[in-house]
C-alpha cells in the first residue's frame, strides 16, 4: 500500500488523522451468544492480537473486561442492560438514533490519558444482513475493526477481509498495517499524517 492509501485508513471524514492502538492487554467478554459462537469470537480476537504482537489477559485491573461485545435483536434492549449506561454515556439517546438510522452495528472506544485505546464496546444488532454472515467472518471482522482506531470511512465499500481458497482471511495489506502500527518504535497514538509514511516504511522493512 502507498503512504496515501495507508493515510486514508486513519483520516476521518472531517479530515483529521488519528491512529491509536491498545495501550493495555485486551480482555474480551461477549454477551448474547452461545458457547460455540463465544469460542469463535474469542479465537478471532486472539488471532488478531497475536498478529499485532500485542497481548491478552484474564482481567483488566480497572474494568475487569475491556473489550465488550453485545449481540442482540433490537436497539431497545441495550438500555435495559444493568449498569451499561454507566460505561456508555447517553446510551438511551444513542440507541434511539441508531434504531432510527436502521444501523446494525456500532463501536465505541475509550482512551487513556495518552490517547491509547483502553476499552472498546461493540454492538451488533442481528438483522437479516448480519444473521446471514458466518460466525467466523463476523468475528474476524470485529476483531480487525477493534484492534486499531481506524477512520470512520476506512472500510466503507471495502471489507478488510477477503476470500482465499474458500476461506475468509484478513487481507494481507491490512494485516501488514496492523503489524506495523504495533511495532515498538512507533507511538501508540499519532495525529499527524506523516505517521502513514512511517507505517509504510515499517511495512516495507518487514517484507
Amino acid at each position: 500500500m502507498t503512504p496515501d492509501e495507508i493515510a486514508a485508513l486513519f483520516t476521518r471524514a472531517d479530515g483529521q488523522y488519528l491512529c491509536a492502538r491498545w495501550g493495555r492487554p485486551i480482555v474480551p467478554v461477549v454477551f448474547g451468544v452461545d458457547d460455540a459462537t463465544l469460542s469463535v469470537l474469542k479465537g478471532a480476537v486472539e488471532a488478531v492480537v497475536t498478529l499485532a504482537g500485542h497481548k491478552m489477559a484474564e482481567t483488566d485491573p480497572e474494568l475487569g473486561a475491556n473489550l465488550m461485545v453485545f449481540f442482540f435483536r433490537d436497539w431497545a434492549e441495550l438500555p435495559e442492560v444493568p449498569n451499561l449506561d454507566r460505561l456508555v454515556p447517553d446510551l438511551g439517546p444513542l440507541c434511539a438514533r441508531l434504531a432510527a438510522a436502521g444501523a446494525n452495528q456500532y463501536r465505541i472506544f475509550r482512551f487513556d490519558a495518552e490517547g491509547a485505546i483502553k476499552a472498546a464496546f461493540v454492538f451488533l444488532r442481528m438483522d437479516e444482513n448480519l444473521a446471514s454472515v458466518s460466525a467466523e467472518t463476523l468475528a474476524l471482522a470485529q476483531a480487525v475493526q477493534t484492534i486499531l482506531l481506524w477512520s470512520d470511512t476506512a472500510f466503507i465499500g471495502t471489507s478488510p477481509l477477503a476470500l482465499a481458497g474458500g476461506q475468509v482471511i484478513l487481507r494481507p495489506e491490512i494485516a501488514g498495517v496492523i503489524r506495523a502500527a504495533y511495532h515498538p518504535v512507533l507511538p501508540p497514538v499519532a495525529r499527524d499524517a506523516s505517521h502513514a509514511l512511517r507505517l509504510s516504511a515499517r511495512i516495507a522493512a518487514a517484507q
